[in-house]
């Protein structure tokens, strides 16, 4: 009792945490998911074929069965008894064989709608705008396209079989059970008002509950991902132990859920075998009673006994599947919540593209939030093709945001940016990107070998032409010294070779676009000072002819620039060249001042 008394509190406590969670009507994806499988309507159709015939002979093995044994008692010779024990062989080795045929076939339909489920879903993400990205842990969103995608997998592996061919049994074994005796079928039906009251009561706690758990599975992941990627700071700053203590609570977070969702759904198959053998024992008893009496015959009387089982087993399957159901519906709408987000490219119907950008870019009274926060605020400039413009201010003051919205990362809320006289909301974004490279603070790498790193830059290009981007990034001479120099392998994380030498894969990879518009989002501020020389040179060279926008502290850098915006809180609040701003003795004329001795401005 205090046992009981302890779970009781447990899950009321459960409930309060957990009562806003969203919930949308099952019918709506199933429906969907039925959707998903529309490709294979021919063999779907072919298998409820399957499925009807094997319900069918399932039915008709317990009627032989009793046909046969009143055959046997009332009627002298064995000829007839031999047919029959054949007829009912036959019958038997069919079962069989359509329920082997159509488990083959459902799995072929389940894997080829998941695989495309799943493709779907990952097309899906690398069309999103990158503000969705911004908002969402990346290991909850690789939850989604593994551990959401599984549970419909195995769902439309068994539970839909299971499901038509349980419903399809109980109809076929009700209308047999009906033609032989009225009476023993109104017996076997005093169990199923209990049934259906017990399913209610449970199944309306643990749809909610599965839905929770794929939450908290998707929390789980992402904290992991989260971790692993950040071992790093995480072992630097010594904070293991909280690491720990935030990994106990969201793993206790998911056990919860689980123990809820596994103990109600643990609760029907322990009801319906526990009907089941009270179905069993009624039958028996009242069976025995009515025979005696000669109201119905034995083999009636052992065919009603089976028909018993036969017509709980399948409620007791469908109980079960439903559980799985569940489970498939609460992952199915995790993966349709995302595909449901609109895609980046969805307003772009009636874009141009421009063949040949020169790199003329203005800004109209632009102004940007991030969510309620005013990032950028009524921003006004022209850069003339070919100049190189350098942004610099304090930390959060606008830059980044500024480069993100020239990309079309985010479109601008108030004004207009222009390329070349055109608005570039006009201008589709693959055909903008695809006149601009991009260098950022951290050269990201993907895993595979160094030339294909490069090549990234433009996949077209020849590996002369790699090499000669890696020359004039000056990455040439390290990765010689490489033990298998550009088809060295190496991993996301950069492997073995430098942050400098990452940086300058990354420009190499920048130059290989041949970009009109270059942007560095200070590439060059986890340099060190001899890389940093070699960026350098190799930026005189590729800055000449193309439009430049630099985010950098290094003063370097900032020197050779055409024009320097100063920006603070989302204003251009100084503008000019290196010499202009000094002698105004301004804002920019302080951050120089404060960063001579390090060669660094202060962010």
């Amino acid at each position: 009792m205090m046992q009981m008394r302890f779970n009781n509190q447990r899950w009321n406590r459960h409930l309060k945490q957990n009562k806003d969670l969203p919930t949308k009507p099952h019918s709506v994806t199933i429906r969907r998911i039925w959707k998903e499988m529309a490709e294979a309507r021919g063999k779907l159709i072919f298998v409820f074929f399957l499925i009807a015939a094997h319900a069918v002979l399932g039915v008709a093995g317990p009627f032989m069965i009793g046909y046969t044994l009143d055959e046997f008692i009332h009627k002298e010779g064995t000829d007839s008894i031999i047919l029959l024990l054949l007829t009912l062989a036959m019958i038997y080795l069919f079962y069989s064989l359509t329920g082997f045929l159509q488990n083959y076939l459902m799995i072929d339909i389940a894997q080829n709608t998941v695989y495309r489920m799943r493709n779907k879903l990952f097309f899906h993400f690398q069309q999103l705008p990158l503000s969705f990205f911004d908002k969402r842990q990346h290991g909850e969103l690789m939850s989604r396209i593994t551990n959401d995608m599984d549970q419909v997998s195995s769902t439309l592996n068994s539970s839909v079989i299971q499901i038509f061919s349980s419903l399809l049994t109980i109809s076929g074994t009700l209308v047999v059970m009906l033609i032989l005796s009225p009476l023993l079928t109104l017996v076997t039906l005093t169990v199923v008002p209990l049934m259906i009251f017990g399913m209610r009561w449970i199944t309306n706690r643990t749809g909610k509950l599965f839905k929770e758990q794929q939450k908290h599975l998707g929390d789980l992941n992402g904290y992991i991902e989260e971790t692993i990627s950040g071992q790093k700071i995480i072992k630097t700053y010594s904070q293991e132990k909280v690491v720990m203590d935030e990994f106990l609570k969201k793993s206790s977070r998911l056990k919860e859920a689980g123990y809820w969702a596994q103990t109600y759904s643990g609760f029907i198959p322990k009801l319906m075998n526990l009907l089941n053998n009270l179905s069993f024992a009624l039958i028996g008893f009242i069976g025995g009673v009515f025979a005696l009496h000669d109201l119905v015959t034995i083999g009636v009387m052992v065919s009603f006994a089976e028909y018993s089982r036969q017509f709980t087993r399948p409620l007791n399957e469908l109980a079960n599947q439903f559980n799985a159901l569940l489970s498939a519906i609460a992952g199915a709408e995790r993966v349709f919540d995302i595909l449901d987000m609109d895609l980046e490219e969805k307003a772009e119907e009636n874009t141009i593209k421009i063949n040949k950008m020169r790199g003329e870019v203005e800004f109209k009274e632009v102004g940007f939030s991030y969510e309620d926060t005013k990032t950028i605020k009524s921003v006004t400039f022209h850069v003339k093709p070919g100049e190189t413009v350098a942004l610099v201010g304090p930390t959060g003051a606008g830059k980044t945001t500024m480069i993100n919205l020239l990309m079309r990362f985010y479109d601008p809320e108030e004004g207009t940016i222009f390329i070349d006289g055109k608005n570039i909301t006009k201008i589709s974004r693959e055909n903008l990107r695809s006149h601009m490279g991009f260098v950022l603070q951290d050269g990201f790498l993907f895993k595979g070998t160094i030339i294909e790193n490069i090549r990234y830059g433009r996949l077209d290009a020849t590996d002369r032409e790699v090499i000669e981007a890696a020359k004039e990034a000056n990455a040439h001479s390290f990765i010689k010294k490489l033990p298998n120099g550009y088809q060295t392998v190496i991993s996301q994380d950069g492997g073995a070779i430098s942050q400098g030498e990452r940086q300058l894969i990354a420009i190499a990879r920048a130059i290989l676009r041949n970009p009109a518009i270059l942007i560095m989002d200070e590439a060059t501020s986890n340099i060190d000072t001899l890389t940093e020389l070699k960026i350098q040179d190799a930026l005189s060279r590729l800055v000449k002819g193309r439009t430049t926008f630099i985010i950098a502290h290094r003063l370097n850098t900032i020197l050779r620039a055409d024009q320097i915006f100063v920006i603070d809180n989302g204003r251009i609040i100084e503008r000019g060249n290196h010499s202009t701003l000094m002698k105004k003795r301004g804002f920019y004329y302080n951050l120089y001042k404060n960063g001579l001795d390090s060669g660094t401005i202060p962010s």
